[in-house]
């Protein structure tokens, strides 16, 4: 079966780098030389999750009381961080094409409470970072840059993570690792966190990077889940545990060597996609965090059943922020929210598909998935 979150798959050298990973004490100074490459003139820190690495910017940078400029299209995690700190998003609509923000929105929404904008690279796309960063000059803002998406991706000849005052990435996103934020920012900002222990949730984390269990949570997940209690850590910032640190530097330089094969993998599997209908995030300059499109319009009502179809053929696509943060009655309601400001955020929610998209795949696997997408695309097509 084909899944869109990081899979491992094992060999004996591999088991023998992950068993080790549970006992032995991270190599802190070999790692931050290995990443001193990408961001040489920043602090790295690492942090229990990547939302921790954002309320520490907001700390440092002094936000709290102030307006942010925000994407509508993402995730509604961070409405408890916009309510512990009384900060207010000021939302931009969605860029149908790239699923970033729209850049033409951002001078109209700025107003004296406005002290920073949010930059994401939605799915791994680099948004057009130099242009904002020249509107936030003019405007003295301070720009976050959120690169959980992005890892390893170049604009021009700096990685994404340079540009911004600060920057965060979400470890898990794009490795096959339990738990994991970090920050990239000045170096004169003085940082101390109480590392994180290993927990039995994280454990059952990592056990979904392996096929075997990876189906097994699908089948079995949506009756065992609810029962689990869902609780992160708001009101203490903390550190990486020793464990996911390590699996992250097993993992992140292999994910580096095999991000050019990716590429080109994701390439050929957007032109067969497009052939086919879907819309796409055109540009090779992406790191494809995920394989992300949006459905033939004509069967944007068919974007659900068509996902169960694929699933019964063994590819377990997603629908990963079909309920964007602006989609949130909590937000809705907080924030006095006007839905019809936000159409395009709005149509890839109802269309937008992950497809499955992993350092290990060969050409071979993403034939086999354009195949199956077409058997169950064809019958809801000529429904139409």
């Amino acid at each position: 079966m084909y899944f869109v979150h990081p899979q491992i798959n094992l060999n004996k050298k591999k088991f023998q780098k992950i068993f080790s990973s549970f006992f032995r004490t991270p190599d802190s100074e070999s790692l931050n030389k290995k990443l001193f490459s990408f961001f040489p003139e920043k602090q790295i820190v690492f942090t229990d999750m990547g939302r921790s690495a954002f309320q520490i910017i907001i700390e440092k940078m002094n936000l709290r009381n102030s307006q942010m400029l925000f994407p509508a299209y993402i995730c509604d995690i961070f409405l408890p961080i916009f309510k512990k700190y009384n900060i207010k998003p000021i939302f931009l609509d969605a860029d149908i094409k790239t699923f970033n923000l729209k850049i033409e929105e951002l001078q109209k929404k700025i107003t004296p409470q406005t002290k920073s904008i949010f930059v994401s690279h939605i799915y791994g796309l680099p948004n057009n970072i130099n242009k904002i960063l020249s509107i936030a000059k003019k405007h003295n803002l301070k720009v976050i840059e959120d690169c959980a998406h992005s890892f390893g991706i170049k604009k021009g000849k700096k990685y994404l993570g340079n540009f911004g005052d600060a920057s965060l990435f979400s470890l898990y996103k794009f490795l096959p690792v339990a738990r994991g934020g970090m920050l990239v920012c000045p170096k004169d900002w003085k940082i101390d966190l109480e590392e994180t222990s290993f927990s039995p949730r994280d454990f059952i984390s990592f056990l979904n990077h392996f096929p075997f269990w990876a189906f097994l949570f699908k089948k079995f997940g949506g009756s065992v889940s609810p029962k689990i209690i869902r609780k992160e850590k708001l009101s203490k910032i903390g550190g990486i545990n020793k464990v996911s640190l390590n699996l992250f530097s097993c993992f992140f330089e292999e994910h580096q060597k095999n991000l050019k094969k990716r590429i080109n993998l994701a390439m050929f599997f957007q032109k067969e996609l497009k052939n086919l209908g879907f819309e796409i995030q055109e540009r090779k300059e992406n790191s494809f965090c995920y394989l992300s499109v949006l459905m033939p319009k004509k069967l944007r009502d068919k974007r659900d059943d068509f996902i169960k179809g694929l699933r019964k053929k063994g590819i377990s696509c997603t629908r990963m922020w079909q309920n964007p943060i602006i989609l949130n009655p909590e937000v809705q309601k907080r924030y006095k929210l006007d839905l019809n400001k936000f159409p395009k955020t709005i149509e890839i929610s109802q269309r937008i598909i992950n497809f499955p998209l992993q350092d290990a795949f060969q050409k071979k696997d993403i034939k086999e998935m354009i195949e199956k997408t077409k058997k169950v695309l064809n019958p809801l097509d000529r429904k139409v």
